[in-house]
Parts: C-alpha cells; sequence; structure tokens
C-alpha cells in the first residue's frame, strides 16, 4: 500500500481473502493460476508494509533489503510475466493466442531487464508524502521505452481476451494506471501497485462469471 504500515497489512488481509473467495470459484487450473492475482497483489501489500516498518522504526531496519527487493521483484519482473500468461492459458481463440504469445515474450524480456538491473543497480526506498518512493538508478535512457513496453505487456493482455468481462478489469487497471501516472508519478511502482489491488474484486467477478457459465450448461445438459 501507499499510505502506512497499518494500511498496507490491512489491505492485505482484505485482498487475502479475495484470493481464497477467487480461488473456490475456479473451475479449473487454468482458472485457479488466473485466480492468484490477488494473491499477487496481497504478498505485495504484506511487503511494503514491511518497508514502511523498516523506514519507520530502526528496529525492523532488517526488513529493508528483503521486503523492498522482494516488493520490486514482484512489481517489476513478475508482473509482466504473469499477466500474459495467465490471459494466455484462459484464451481459447487461437489467433489471440498467437498475439498473447509475442507479448508473453516481451514480458518475458522485460522482467529479464528488470532483473537485471535489480542485481546490478541500487534501489532506496524513502518515505515522502505518505508514499513510498523506490529510488534507483536503473539506466536513465531506458526507463520511458521500458515503462511502455510495461504498460503494454500488463495491460493489451485484458482487452486481447475473449474471456467474459476480463475487458472491465482491463479498464480498471488502466485507469488505476493512468491516475497514478498523472498524480504520483515519482511513486508510480508503489501507488499503481495500490490501485491495481482494488481490481482484485473484477477478478472475483470474472470467475463468478465463469462459474456460472459452467453451472448453467451443466443444467441444460441434464
Amino acid at each position: 500500500m501507499c499510505f502506512s504500515a497499518s494500511a498496507s497489512f490491512t489491505s492485505g488481509i482484505v485482498i487475502s481473502a479475495i484470493g481464497v473467495a477467487a480461488f473456490r470459484k475456479a473451475e479449473t487450473r487454468r482458472e485457479k493460476f488466473f485466480a492468484f492475482m490477488p494473491v499477487f497483489f496481497a504478498l505485495q501489500q504484506f511487503a511494503e508494509g514491511c518497508v514502511w516498518l523498516a523506514l519507520g522504526n530502526s528496529s525492523y531496519d532488517f526488513l529493508l533489503f528483503p521486503a523492498s527487493r522482494y516488493f520490486i521483484v514482484m512489481a517489476d519482473v513478475a508482473w509482466p510475466v504473469f499477466v500474459p500468461l495467465s490471459i494466455l492459458l484462459l484464451e481459447e481463440s487461437e489467433q489471440r493466442r498467437k498475439s498473447l504469445k509475442i507479448l508473453l515474450g516481451a514480458g518475458i524480456l522485460l522482467g529479464s531487464y528488470y532483473m537485471f538491473c535489480i542485481l546490478t543497480r541500487t534501489i532506496n526506498p524513502v518515505t515522502n508524502s505518505f508514499h513510498i518512493d523506490y529510488k534507483n538508478d536503473f539506466p536513465a535512457a531506458m526507463v520511458m521505452p521500458a515503462f511502455i513496453v510495461y504498460l503494454v505487456v500488463t495491460i493489451a493482455p485484458l482487452f486481447i481476451s475473449t474471456v467474459k468481462r476480463m475487458h472491465v478489469f482491463g479498464i480498471i487497471i488502466f485507469v488505476a494506471c493512468f491516475v497514478s501516472g498523472i498524480f504520483y508519478t515519482q511513486y508510480l511502482t508503489s501507488v499503481w501497485c495500490f490501485f491495481a489491488a482494488l481490481a482484485s474484486m473484477s477478478i472475483y467477478w470474472i470467475l463468478a462469471g465463469s462459474s456460472k457459465k459452467v453451472e448453467d450448461s451443466v443444467a441444460v445438459a441434464g
């Protein structure tokens, strides 16, 4: 979360509950993989809660490095791969799957780039105006190109997908990222992930729709 340790931990608990509910709605292994997204967000919130603790109390200094690195890896390395992969696994249209495979490849390359930067560059989380700014010395020339690719591989799959209601999730993520970029540019990683976490409810809604579709099909067959 972006505002405090307590807010982060509270959000993590709430989103975890949504994740459990989503798992219960998932009917197949592919849907269960997609249903992991709320858990993904929850783990991020717990990690950032630890960052808040470390930045606010020297007694928790030992948490700063692992928690901040975990948060960044989840946001910059795992997310660009997880999104196109999870949507690809759900997609039944072969033509759409080709596009999703391209985006997955781009996400893997981007994630590899960010992982290289995380391993070879410095990252210094600092608090400012009730947000966490993950200051780093990643190559300046690559900041904007990498960010554009990030947006494409994490948002485009949600609109390419033919899964019912997936576009609603895409709209939520797009608006969240847009608002974060306009109002909280220097804290984009932290704030955007907070808004993205709010979209967890739409994941449950998507899986609930899929579950109802299966139930209706069974009823018709019966």
